[in-house]
């Protein structure tokens, strides 16, 4: 596997590096405090802060925008009429290197219009999408006028197996109509939130994976009702949110289907596969940004008469972090190859490692830089509790740890069974 980024992807990912650093950084803990006072005021906090819409106009000046589209036919086109320097789409492979950059901040993402989910939405419509949907909801999302909402999990039931989906999305003449509660519904809670992607039951007799399909759903819609923003681990991410919604007799003209009914599945297999990738290489950054904080504070902080890297075995534990965060790295820029070179089915078994081993050695790495903070560490003085809880929320988002292993370990005994199999005849 080839996995050299090309000199155009470097250059940008070292510009974005840069950006992140030394002006989204800075601006970070003011816009969190902003929020926090907000909450602690009792006003709604899921307002977009002044310095957010500043820093994406300057994102966007500097050509880092849109980062996250495809090379090849679906995103070539669009890249270049809304997207980065040059004109084209990144392989993934490519955009693994950048999206690292990106992840160093929970903010960086929705600064360069490449955050979850509507990079994954807007995947979908430009894959997916008629040319009626993509003018509609496809632009002013890659211009940044609006945001949207993918909607699929359900708290009614066990959403890790998506086949068990109760909602609602029944063909009635030339509508679809839509009755169901959703709920970890993230970016539904912003203000310019637009566009919802839903996912529902059509036809129950059809085969398992032909019964579902996705539907574009205005967040305007008569029917629908945002219930409230879930907290997650105590942090709601503002402007964002993570939000149940309830859908009730919602009916939208059959033409919001994507690709027809029925296709939800297939669709969800090549939405989810780069999108995958998108969080493990953010994840990457996130440790990093942790790993680095670790090791300043061990460097200057002294107990005991030492540096705080020379007790306890931290040196070991900075050792570690350093080598599982490359490893992980490595693997998933081997998954981002695959991807790049077989497809979503040919990297399927790759991009399920990454999404089992990325986000738990990323909530090791920054579970450590809060212990080595002390007290400081627990507390919204540091980006870290905040990265904790991301981290720690991916090990459930895109399907939940056990079914990724359980992938692995299938196609790993497949041959084993096979033989066990033959042998029995």
């Amino acid at each position: 596997m080839d996995l050299t980024v090309s000199p155009r992807a470097a250059e940008i990912a070292a510009d974005v590096d840069t950006f992140v650093r030394e002006r989204i950084e800075p601006a970070e803990a003011e816009i969190t405090r902003d929020y926090a006072s907000m909450r602690a005021r009792g006003e709604n906090s899921f307002v977009v802060h002044p310095k957010i819409d500043e820093l994406k106009a300057q994102a966007r000046e500097a050509g880092l925008w849109n980062l996250f589209l495809p090379a090849g036919e679906h995103g070539d086109e669009w890249a270049a009429r809304f997207g980065t320097r040059g004109g084209k789409g990144f392989s993934n492979v490519d955009y693994a290197a950048i999206a690292e950059k990106t992840g160093r901040t929970a903010l960086a993402p929705l600064i360069f219009n490449c955050n979850a989910p509507d990079t994954g939405n807007m995947e979908v419509l430009l894959k997916y999408g008629t040319r009626e949907q993509q003018e509609e909801w496809l632009v002013p999302l890659l211009e940044g006028k609006i945001r949207s909402a993918f909607l699929m999990t359900e708290p009614a039931v066990a959403s890790s197996d998506a086949t068990n989906m109760a909602a609602r999305a029944e063909v009635d003449g030339d509508e679809i109509v839509i009755n169901g509660r959703k709920w970890w519904s993230s970016g539904a809670a912003h203000p310019d939130c637009k566009v919802f992607v839903f996912m529902g039951l059509t036809d129950p007799d059809a085969p398992r994976h032909a019964q579902h399909s996705m539907v574009l759903v205005p967040a305007d819609a008569p029917g629908v009702t945002i219930e409230r923003a879930l907290p997650v681990m105590g942090q709601l991410d503002e402007p964002l949110g993570h939000c149940e919604v309830s859908l009730e007799n919602v009916r939208v003209p059959a033409s919001n289907v994507l690709s027809g009914p029925g296709q939800a599945f297939a669709i969800a297999q090549g939405r989810l596969g780069p999108g995958r990738i998108h969080h493990c290489m953010r994840l990457i950054g996130l440790a990093e940004m942790a790993l680095e904080r670790a090791c300043r504070r061990g460097t200057e902080r002294v107990a005991f008469g030492k540096p705080l890297v020379q007790l306890g075995g931290n040196r070991e534990r900075i050792a570690k972090a350093r080598i599982d965060i490359d490893m992980a790295r490595l693997l998933v820029q081997n998954a981002a190859a695959k991807l790049d070179a077989y497809g979503t089915e040919g990297a399927r078994v790759d991009v399920s490692a990454i999404k089992a081993v990325v986000p738990q050695i990323a909530c090791d790495v920054i579970d450590f830089a809060i212990q080595m903070h002390g007290g400081g560490g627990m507390s919204d003085d540091f980006p870290l509790t905040s990265a904790y809880a991301t981290a720690r929320s991916l090990r459930l988002a895109d399907g939940p740890d056990e079914v990724h292993l359980g992938m692995v370990a299938r196609a790993e005994l497949k041959p084993y069974l096979a033989a066990v199999k033959g042998e029995a005849k």
